[in-house]
């Protein structure tokens, strides 16, 4: 579902302690005001490294050791003493890389990183019962957790496997030589994402690195087709503008939006006592619309960090205009507009979304979207709320795609019943998105099972009711391995 925003507004303590002045002024903690300065600086180091260390003026050797010690020291500044877990976790599998075989490189990797995660997790919230009052040094973990599982699988389907195994995308991200210790910090400690994200894949932040990056996405699409005479150089400071407007906005949203409507109104007594079913239901759906500027907020803001050091070109799009993408974690219109539980998801936390896709959905043999969800679950901590949301988003997404299957087609007769049907349906995503997340946030038992006691727990008795009395039809869907018999009999395998 949804990911907490690494290092994002909601931290309550830090190692660094310089801005606490400013902190006591502008009645925030401290640990968001370290994080916005931070991220900031990242993004001011982005111009100066795409301008003074552009790759026509320096060597790749130099661009990784000015992105690697640009990140160790933020990470250092945002989570003091916390940090060297970040970088014991780094180190361990950087062991595996370099002795593992590659036949199983992936499964070290992962399992490896995700017990550490784990371990992170529990150890910080029950054992030291730090709760969430502590500096939350889990944010830049969970990134770094998810680059290192991503490059494993790719060295895997790069060395370890027969190329007719792989489908087009893996094939596409293979990575054929292990990467250097140089090369490995850079891609998991760079300044631009080892903060707030978001994931990327090696092949591409090589190429950045290397000068390749926008050539290669131009030469992706043709670019003389687009109506180019010559090789463009696109710049991404239209992009880079636009994405910090988007920041500024979201920052004023969450500093009155979210401050007025706090979470913890779905505990007030006359919410959960008071308040009829329909006022507690455009509530609920008014709550978590706040609980949301903070996500767009440090994710918008990471996605322009990158650009501005010239990372995230994803080619042309229809209309000749250059796109700056390729990283982005979100779709705020698409998320807003969503008319299925489907495309919401699809559009919020887009990177995690993909690096569940490629690391678990596309190759375990079976239960995808059940596993899917777990490993999301797990990977996000061990807050109680996380597994109800997770849960519950099973039940509604194997629902709404019930009722889907057997509805959609009676409205596509016409342009008014396609109209009426968008209509319904955004309505339905959003209080249905509001119902599921609510817990996420919430984080506790006792909250999660107040609200949905006060809501009847409506929405899981009407998915259980879909998929016990509606015909689960199949659907269409993109094949999830290339359809070669050696992809068949290796599948388990992977």
């Amino acid at each position: 579902m949804a990911a907490e925003p690494p290092s994002s507004l909601s931290y309550r303590t830090t190692g660094s302690t310089c801005l606490h002045p400013l902190s006591e002024l502008l009645g925030i903690p401290l640990d968001q005001v370290n994080f916005v300065a931070c991220q900031l600086f990242a993004l001011f180091a982005a111009f100066w490294f795409r301008v003074y260390l552009s790759p026509g003026k320096t060597s790749p050797d130099v661009r990784h050791a000015f992105a690697t010690m640009f990140g160790i020291y933020f990470v250092i500044f945002c989570f003091g003493w916390y940090s060297i877990h970040l970088f014991v976790l780094v180190l361990m599998c950087y062991g595996i890389m370099v002795t593992a075989n590659v036949s199983s490189i992936h499964r070290y990797s992962f399992f490896v990183a995700m017990a550490y995660l784990t371990l992170c997790h529990v150890s910080r919230i029950y054992i030291f019962h730090y709760g969430i009052l502590t500096t939350d040094f889990s944010g830049p973990l969970m990134i770094v957790t998810q680059k290192i599982t991503t490059l494993a699988f790719q060295v895997h389907d790069g060395l370890g496997r027969r190329a007719e195994d792989l489908s087009a995308e893996q094939h596409r991200l293979a990575v054929k030589v292990k990467p250097s210790f140089l090369e490995y910090l850079s891609y998991l400690l760079n300044f631009m994402s080892v903060i707030a994200g978001p994931c990327n894949n090696f092949k591409d932040y090589i190429a950045f690195i290397e000068g390749r990056h926008i050539h290669t996405k131009l030469l992706e699409v043709n670019w003389k087709q687009r109506g180019f005479h010559s090789l463009p150089e696109p710049s991404p400071t239209r992009a880079v503008i636009r994405k910090l407007c988007m920041t500024l906005v979201s920052l004023l949203l969450f500093l009155t939006l979210t401050k007025s409507f706090p979470i913890t109104c779905l505990t007030d007594d006359w919410f959960v006592h008071k308040a009829n079913f329909l006022t507690r239901l455009c509530y609920l759906y008014i709550v978590m619309q706040a609980s949301k500027p903070k996500y767009y907020f440090a994710w918008t803001l990471a996605d322009a960090v990158n650009n501005a050091a010239g990372f995230g070109f994803s080619g042309v799009d229809k209309d000749g205009n250059f796109c700056w993408d390729l990283l982005s974690n979100l779709n705020i219109w698409k998320i807003e507009t969503a008319t299925s539980f489907k495309m919401y998801l699809e559009n919020w936390n887009i990177q995690t979304a993909t690096w569940l896709k490629r690391v678990c959905y596309e190759r375990v043999p079976w239960y995808p979207t059940v596993l899917t969800f777990i490993l999301s679950a797990l990977w996000h901590g061990v807050y109680p709320g996380y597994y109800f949301t997770f849960l519950t988003g099973i039940l509604v997404t194997v629902a709404a795609r019930t009722v889907r299957n057997n509805f959609r087609h009676y409205f596509r007769s016409s342009k008014a019943l396609q109209v009426a049907y968008d209509v319904v349906t955004w309505a339905v995503t959003q209080l249905a998105v509001s119902y599921t997340v609510a817990p996420f946030v919430m984080l506790a038992v006792e909250p999660t099972i107040s609200l949905y006691k006060s809501m009847y727990f409506y929405l899981h008795i009407i998915s259980l009711l879909i998929i016990l009395f509606l015909p689960i039809k199949p659907h269409a869907h993109i094949q999830r391995q290339p359809q070669t018999p050696n992809s068949v009999n290796k599948k388990k395998k992977d």
